[in-house]
């Protein structure tokens, strides 16, 4: 085990189709099991379809923007002081907000049900860009938590 962590970003790969690292994070985020072809063909169909319910964008700069849109700032954090718990809003860094974005948009897609995987993170991905649906919801309602324990910020040291 090193010592210090040592991040694998400048080894990750984009993905072939697109040449974007950010669909080859999102297919892995989205496989399930080690099944990454199988990931990547719901992405890839995802994207197809993207293409046809926003024909005036690039599908990959619909995708980028959904995720942007969902990305939190703030977040709370459980803080114990003096036997209490307070919940401090933090900064979110960079990598955990992409890694919400995902998470919450899957979480998003994946509890639509009656349809395809695809077709429901189509959906999601679509009210995403137009900053409607659960996932911005969901993004919010983190700021709104952050926002109403703003009186405990002076705890995050």
């Amino acid at each position: 085990m090193p010592r210090k962590y040592v991040s694998t970003e400048r080894f990750s790969k984009p993905d072939p189709r697109y040449n974007s690292r950010l669909v080859a994070k999102f297919i892995n985020t989205v496989m399930y099991q080690g099944k990454k072809s199988v990931a990547m063909s719901m992405v890839y169909e995802t994207i197809e379809q993207l293409k046809k319910r926003v024909p005036e964008e690039d599908p990959v700069n619909v995708f980028q923007t959904a995720i942007n849109n969902v990305k939190p700032q703030l977040e709370v954090k459980s803080k114990r002081v003096g036997g209490a718990n307070y919940q401090v809003p933090v900064e979110v860094r960079p990598k955990r907000a992409q890694y919400l974005a995902f998470k919450w948009i899957i979480e998003a897609a994946r509890g639509r049900k009656g349809r395809a995987f695809s077709d429901c993170l189509t959906d999601e991905l679509v009210e995403a860009f137009k900053k409607e649906g659960s996932a911005v919801k969901k993004r919010e309602e983190t700021h709104r938590m952050a926002d109403a324990n703003r009186a405990f910020a002076h705890f995050a040291w």
